[in-house]
Formats: structure tokens, sequence, C-alpha cells
């Protein structure tokens, strides 16, 4: 199952894939430098001095044999046309939220819907980060009643896979149902349909063809062979 790993840039994706991820992480972190400064806001971001520039991959495998694969993408709007080429062929999203930084999830929400893709929000509890209420975050984040929302810490296993397995239950609950047996059963098809003796016998009855189309008969007798 793949899923995506979304959220505003430096609200710990790339933290979040590499605890839970069961095989070592690819991942493409650079760092940051005075170039990019005037793009990357990083007020509220104490420390933070790399960046993801392209995908973060892991692995995890959930009782059931449900192998999830995390795609950790990029934040930063100049990243967007990337973030589409990764999303393909994805079944969700998780998307990671900041308490200080509620506002800049909004974006993301919307490039997550626009694909189409069924979505849980994470909300990252960093150190001294404003404490809410679940009612209230989802309030100010104006999210759908059916749309899970968990508090995790990227850097703490246990709650990080809380985060996954409300995403995976909430995608799996939304694939269409099995198909009805008797869709799949020969027995509940029309006997009409396999009963040759069903067949209205015009269908079957040469005397039935146009009388206007030659027959062999009306084609006059075979040429004789020539004699050597």
């Amino acid at each position: 199952m793949k899923l995506v790993v979304a959220g505003p840039f430096g609200v710990g994706k790339t933290t979040l894939i590499r605890t839970l991820s069961e095989i070592p992480t690819l991942h493409t972190e650079e760092a940051m430098t005075e170039t990019g400064a005037p793009v990357d806001d990083v007020a509220g971001l104490p420390g933070k001095s790399t960046t993801t520039v392209a995908v973060d991959f892991g692995r995890l495998t959930l009782p059931g044999q449900v192998v999830l694969y995390m795609f950790g993408t990029p934040g930063q709007r100049r990243f967007f046309p990337l973030w589409q080429d990764i999303a393909r062929g994805a079944v969700g999203a998780l998307v990671l939220a900041d308490t200080r930084r509620l506002a800049d999830s909004f974006e993301i929400m919307d490039m997550v819907e626009e694909q189409g893709l069924p979505y849980a929000v994470a909300v990252n509890v960093f150190p001294g980060a404003p404490v809410h209420p679940p009612e209230v975050l989802r309030a100010h984040l104006d999210l759908h009643a059916a749309t899970p929302l968990v508090l995790c810490d990227a850097r703490e296993r246990g709650s990080s896979l809380d985060a996954l397995i409300a995403l995976a239950e909430h995608v799996l609950h939304g694939l269409p149902a099995s198909p009805d047996p008797a869709e799949l059963d020969p027995s509940a098809l029309d006997p009409a349909e396999l009963d040759p003796s069903a067949l209205d016998p015009a269908e079957l009855d040469p005397s039935a063809l146009d009388p206007a189309e030659p027959g062999p008969a009306a084609l006059g007798p075979a040429a004789a062979p020539e004699q050597p």
C-alpha cells in the first residue's frame, strides 16, 4: 500500500519515516543555504539546517502482512510538481501539522484533496509548541467529520505508528466492498445464456438464410480440372 507523508516545510516528515521504517530509509536531505533563505522561512524552527529536496522512502509491515510503502514529499511550493508525481498511485496521505504554524497546512490539504486522496492529519507535538484539544484543532483545520485527527511525536515510534494505522484504517474502510459472490457464481447466470436450445432456431437453421443470397447450387457446376 503506497502512502504519502505530506506536510509543510519543517513539520517532521523525514523524522517520522525514519522512526517507523523497518529498513534503512532513502532520504534526500541537503544543507540549507543563504540562497534559499528568502523562500525557506525557518522562523519558529530552531536548529533547522537541512531540507528534503526530492523524496524520503521507508517501509513498514503491519500485522496481517499489510505492507506500507511511505513516500515523504518536500513541503515547499516549488516542489509541488514533484509532489504530484510522487503521489501518483498512492492510496492515501498522512498530513503532518504543527500547532505553531497550523495555517501552513491548508495549502497541503488542498493539494491532497485535489489529487482525490483520502487522508488523515497527524499533529506533530513539538517541545514548547502550543497545546490544543483535538476538537479545537479539528475546528481550526476545518476537517471533515470522517477525517482522522491524531496527535503524535514523530520521534516516538508508538504514537507515530498510531498515526499511520489511523490513516491505513481510514483508507481500507473507504475501499470498494468485495463483489457479491453471486456475481462470480456461474449458477447465478440466466440459464437462457447457457442453454443452446434457448436460442432462436432461425439463428441455427440454414433454410432461414435470405433466398436472395446465392447458395452453392446457384454458383453453377464446378469447373473440371484441366487435363495434363
